[in-house]
């Protein structure tokens, strides 16, 4: 028996580059699949945290990842976020690789973000950036940020002054010309708002946030979890991944729509929608909020690229 290849966190991440997973996930969109038909996620809560199933299908290729959130493990020193992606041949279901879930997740969701940003925001000048968190999710948001946009400067905005330091010193190590630490106040001077943490409360005040300006919130997908507040989404163009999943999972949408504050008609496309129609209008008097939970065609889409770039 040939032993089944394994891509371990270093593997997937110099397969491939930010870049190449963004275009990895507008191709599939592009081709037709159907975000608002990908099986849910199946959360099970268990004594360390909870483990996740995430399985998908798609043309020649499937594949599940387990996934395990462990709070604690950042006590310990290891990653809050662990797990394993196995990739299968589509027709038969014989495995064809196993990588590294971590490493993987820390590649797709900034790639999904970059991607909905490439749409929402304009082109013409570099963004200002305030990013809440300062995580491995964060590290990969400066980095699939820069893949599709310049960036006049980085505001890092988080619990640990080192830890949010040692972000901004990356950020201006790979050409950001500005990066600093700064206070969730200042999303009222920025043209992009970056939230991936932990958080399960508000972390800003939603009423700041400027006309035009894009948020996007990955940091949760639990319905009694978010880190917009009500003020926001009320006042926001909201775009999410897919209807079913944003509507099954997200806090950020739910918790609004449980005040009475929105209503479900409230979501105004998806990932799918700014792929494949027309350019979005110049941004107006209402701030543009992607709401992202993360969800299992992604990971298929890039793993197989990553599966592809490391063979060959």
């Amino acid at each position: 028996m040939t032993a089944l290849p394994y891509l371990d966190g270093g593997a997937v991440t110099r397969a491939l580059a930010p870049a190449a997973a963004v275009e990895a996930l507008a191709g599939v969109l592009r081709d037709g699949l159907d975000p608002e038909t990908c099986p849910p996620r199946s959360a099970v809560p268990v004594p360390a945290g909870e483990l996740l199933l995430m399985p998908a299908a798609a043309g020649d290729w499937a594949g599940v990842k387990i996934a395990g959130v462990a709070p604690g493990n950042a006590a310990l020193g290891l990653p809050r976020i662990t797990g394993s992606y196995l990739l299968l041949d589509g027709t038969t279901l014989r495995p064809r690789a196993l990588l590294d879930g971590a490493a993987l997740t820390a590649l797709r969701t900034p790639a999904v973000s970059a991607l909905a940003v490439r749409h929402l925001t304009p082109g013409e000048r570099p963004l200002r950036v305030v990013m809440f968190g300062s995580g491995p999710q964060a590290y990969g948001h400066v980095d699939a940020l820069l893949a599709v946009r310049k960036l006049a400067s980085v505001t890092v905005v988080a619990r640990d002054p080192g830890r949010a330091e040692g972000l901004a010193a990356y950020a201006r190590g790979i050409g950001v010309p500005e990066a600093r630490r700064g206070t969730a106040a200042e999303v009222a001077e920025a043209d992009l708002v970056v939230c991936c943490t932990t958080a399960r409360t508000p972390l800003f005040d939603g009423r700041r946030v400027a006309p035009g300006a894009v948020v996007v919130a990955v940091g949760s997908h639990e319905p009694d979890a978010r880190e917009t507040d009500t003020a926001l989404v009320r006042r926001s163009e909201v775009w999410v991944e897919a209807r079913t999943a944003a509507l099954r999972e997200a806090g950020d949408l739910l918790i609004p729509e449980a005040e009475g504050a929105i209503g479900p008609g409230h979501i105004t496309g998806t990932l799918a929608d700014l792929v494949r129609g027309p350019a979005l209008p110049a941004p107006g008097p209402a701030p543009r909020l992607f709401k992202s939970v993360g969800m299992a065609w992604q990971d298929l889409a890039v793993a197989v690229a990553v599966h592809r770039a490391a063979t060959g």
